[in-house]
């Protein structure tokens, strides 16, 4: 399966690390410092052209994790994905 992140971007759904609403998460300072390093990095996907609301963890089998950027609310993107099991 797949979900949908805005722009046509999709990703496969195994490959979903974690999904977290951008407003609540960025209050710590460790998460703005884990999305600074990513982004210095390269490892920051932007797939929205507003504000992104919500960013997404992905990580394919050995390599290296991906953060996608969302225009898409963090609870919009779990409905989408109603079927995974983030145990």
């Amino acid at each position: 399966m797949y979900l949908h992140l805005g722009k046509n971007v999709v990703v496969q759904q195994k490959h979903i690390v974690a999904v977290f609403d951008l407003d609540n998460s960025s209050h710590s300072h460790i998460t703005r410092a884990y999305l600074t390093k990513a982004e210095k990095s390269g490892q920051v996907v932007n797939v929205c052209d507003d504000l992104p609301k919500a960013f997404v963890i992905c990580q394919q089998d050995e390599g290296p994790q991906i953060v996608y950027l969302s225009q898409l609310a963090s609870a919009t993107l779990l409905k989408r994905a109603s079927g995974i099991n983030f145990e």
